[in-house]
């Protein structure tokens, strides 16, 4: 049975991304207090988009690069709710990424709109909200977050990993 997590009862009044937990993509609760200090990336990822081979090999580089040296966290969330394109279990998504060379943290699947949206993508969302709305577009939405907790930038699905460098430099 998956551990329970709690999350903030309104997640906008949250103060920093540190009040929230999730699931890791084998069930186990994770708190985010884990990334206290650290700049981050949140991303929602899916295994069959369009954008699938860049951004999985671009985050890759990233965390290669900047993991050790700068302390950056890579946080990828998949989701199925854009064209059915993550359609697997947990197993079935660790195989995936394993052969995409994914070190980086993923977590269990979730909703990123909705009525069932997970209370950390409602925080995100409300923090930095886009440009038609503060839902979710697409597959591989990126959003930075600083050191203390707080999401600093939101970046579309057409925005490659790499091209963030710019602006993780600022928060480093």
């Amino acid at each position: 049975m998956a551990d329970t997590v709690t999350n903030p009862q309104n997640p906008k009044e949250a103060k920093s991304i540190y009040e929230f937990n999730a699931l890791d993509i084998n069930g186990q609760a994770v708190s985010f207090e884990k990334y206290r200090g650290h700049v981050c990336i949140i991303v929602n990822v899916a295994s069959q988009c369009g954008f699938t081979k860049n951004n999985y090999a671009e985050l890759v580089e990233l965390d290669e690069l900047y993991g050790e040296s700068k302390g950056l966290k890579i946080l990828g969330f998949p989701c199925n709710q854009f064209g059915g394109q993550e359609p697997g279990d947990s197993a079935e998504i660790c195989s995936f990424v394993s052969k995409k060379n994914v070190k980086f943290d993923m977590y269990g699947k979730i909703d990123v709109n909705g009525g069932n949206t997970h209370p950390l993508w409602v925080y995100l969302k409300y923090k930095q909200g886009g440009t038609l709305g503060d839902f979710i577009k697409w597959n591989f939405t990126k959003f930075i977050i600083d050191k203390n907790g707080q999401p600093v930038e939101r970046h579309g699905p057409s925005t490659n990993p790499k091209d963030l460098v710019k602006s993780l430099e600022k928060y480093w």
